[in-house]
């Protein structure tokens, strides 16, 4: 039944511009596809799995079938090894440097792309050059990170940028359909998130700081003889990050209106995946 056919696969992340991706398949201003795929690293924000919640049915219902994979090491890989591009810096000269980033290729690309194979050979399909292609969120704003697959039998496709949309017309398609804006979606602990992200969390506190507070403490001294950290100030998160309710006040740091998304951590489909 599927010979000959290729396999047409959103790889959603459940941020803006795979959401939106999505939801445009789901109201027919992009052609259909076999399944949207969401690598769930285990530790994304509540906000995202609570939208997740709420409209994986709605995308459903519309012929859009999500699946989620999840590889099920948590921060620490089989060996014990850090597998996130922590922070580390040498007690005795004071030089920093930034482990390589694995949590990508651990926790995104090898689920989905087990995933993938299995579902080939479901189809009775073979590994053959171009055999599935993978719809990837990425905008005209951020067209650098678009690139070429690194397996034949993958072709990546980008209909947001084939489309001429920027993550400002992402929101403004939402808009207009009614649709909610999902948030950034990303890892609580994600060393990339930029300062204003991290004293957000902070200021909201939850399940989402403490997690990340948490993980940046587990990983302190799991590459001796370097501590590590999820800040780059390498200090305890907690300590590192300082907002002003700490000191009883409540203000607005003029910063904040000059900072644009300055490093802040997407998983949008495309961010971490490539």
């Amino acid at each position: 039944m599927f010979e000959n056919e290729q396999l047409k696969i959103i790889s959603l992340g459940w941020g803006v511009q795979s959401w939106t991706m999505a939801a445009m398949v789901a109201l027919g201003e992009l052609p259909p596809v076999d399944l949207a795929i969401h690598s769930d690293t285990g530790w994304e924000r509540q906000s995202t799995y609570a939208f997740r919640a709420r409209w994986e049915p709605w995308l459903a219902e519309r012929g859009v079938k999500v699946v989620t994979v999840v590889n099920p090491e948590g921060i620490l890989n089989n060996f014990g090894g850090v597998i996130i591009p922590a922070y580390t810096i040498s007690e005795e000269n004071n030089v920093r440097g930034q482990l390589r980033r694995q949590c990508t290729k651990d926790w995104k690309i090898t689920p989905m792309r087990r995933y993938i194979e299995d579902e080939l050979k479901r189809r009775n399909q073979k590994k053959k050059p171009g055999i599935v292609e993978l719809w990837l969120g990425i905008t005209k704003d951020e067209w650098r990170r678009a690139k070429d697959s690194d397996v034949k039998y993958i072709k990546y496709r980008y209909p947001l940028l084939e489309m001429g949309y920027s993550r400002a017309d992402c929101l403004a398609w939402l808009e207009r359909n009614d649709l909610p804006n999902p948030g950034k979606s990303s890892c609580t602990f994600c060393p990339y998130h930029s300062r204003k992200a991290w004293e957000e969390m902070k200021r909201e506190g939850g399940d989402d700081w403490r997690q990340a507070v948490e993980a940046d403490a587990i990983i302190r001294y799991r590459r001796p003889p370097y501590p590590l950290f999820v800040h780059p100030e390498c200090k305890p998160l907690a300590e590192a990050v300082r907002i002003p309710e700490d000191y009883g006040a409540k203000q607005i740091n003029m910063f904040d209106l000059l900072e644009s998304n300055d490093r802040d951590a997407e998983c949008d489909s495309g961010y971490c995946f490539l």
